[in-house]
């Protein structure tokens, strides 16, 4: 029993990097149905639009799948209509653009994933680029080879060129060649950038790293909590409700947060050296609804940048 808590600990312990892991795996899984069952190259003029939805559309919709699942993107855009404040507080003008470029980072983790295995995959851009009509890259491609590189080049993707075997085999190996460099391009690219936002965002920490791992743990366990707390008080008064429609009776009084209060809890918040508040719900018990409402604070809460959408 004691060997079972320790894995099930290491394993809730490393559930972003599982997290990760499993997208990966699902994201090379996917790339590959594409590319077996979907994924069928005309071999015409229109290679290279064909090759280029089937790379980039899955990613959109990864992207924008992304944006769905992200609960902060709820918080921040959610009554933003009635209440611009909410997006565009006063004094702080670029506080959408700082919160919205911080979702864009998680969304944007699946759709690059798709990409790396496409393009190292190299079905895709190959079937793209021998579509390709620019006269300076069908000069770069077709360099040393045959005329009929220029009028079939199309056709390499498909095996179903006039040109000689070595040829067509060479082409379609550069081809390839020139997918996996862009795709370890992206990897590394995406890579450096994780690392450099990363510590940029540690270096302007507020808090410590002890404090900052207690600050994760905290908004877990309140995160666990509030979907308890919102079990039980539905139940109950879905359960009073119909109890009282069907045998008529006055309904017993259940207290549930008052609309100003929910609206105060659904804000963003960040961290005050001041006052060591861990999320906006410990803000408002402990300074009441009536000084939060004066004090609004709708600031990303920076704790949980390294969530999966």
């Amino acid at each position: 029993m004691d060997g079972f808590r320790t894995i099930l600990k290491f394993f809730m312990n490393q559930k972003t990097a599982i997290g990760y892991s499993f997208m990966a795996l699902l994201t090379m899984g996917g790339e590959r149905v594409f590319s077996l069952v979907a994924f069928r190259c005309p071999c015409s003029d229109e290679n290279f639009r064909y090759g280029l939805a089937f790379l980039f559309s899955p990613a959109f919709v990864l992207l924008i799948i992304g944006y769905f699942v992200n609960s902060k993107t709820w918080k921040l855009f959610t009554g933003c209509w009635v209440n611009p404040r909410k997006i565009f507080p006063k004094g702080n003008a670029c506080h959408f653009f700082y919160i919205f470029g911080q979702i864009t980072l998680n969304a944007l983790v699946a759709p690059v994933m798709w990409l790396s295995v496409a393009l190292l995959n190299g079905t895709f851009y190959e079937c793209a680029m021998s579509g390709l009509s620019n006269p300076a890259y069908l000069d770069a491609v077709c360099h040393r080879k045959s005329e009929k590189c220029f009028g079939e080049l199309h056709k390499v993707a498909c095996d179903k060129s006039s040109m000689p075997f070595s040829e067509s085999d060479e082409l379609k190996r550069t081809l390839q060649a020139q997918s996996q460099m862009l795709g370890w391009c992206v990897i590394v690219t995406t890579a450096l950038l994780s690392l450099l936002t990363t510590c940029c965002v540690s270096c302007q920490s507020k808090v410590s790293h002890l404090q900052l791992m207690f600050w994760r743990v905290y908004t877990e366990k309140e995160k666990e909590q509030m979907e308890q707390t919102f079990q039980l008080y539905a139940t109950k008064l879905s359960e009073r409700n119909l109890k009282c429609f069907f045998e008529n009776k006055e309904p017993e009084v259940i207290p549930l947060p008052a609309f100003q209060a929910w609206e105060d809890a659904s804000q963003l918040y960040s961290f005050s050296s001041s006052n060591q508040h861990y999320s906006t719900i410990h803000k408002l018990v402990e300074e009441g609804q009536k000084q939060a409402k004066e004090e609004r604070e709708t600031m990303l809460d920076f704790v949980d940048r390294r969530e999966i959408p």
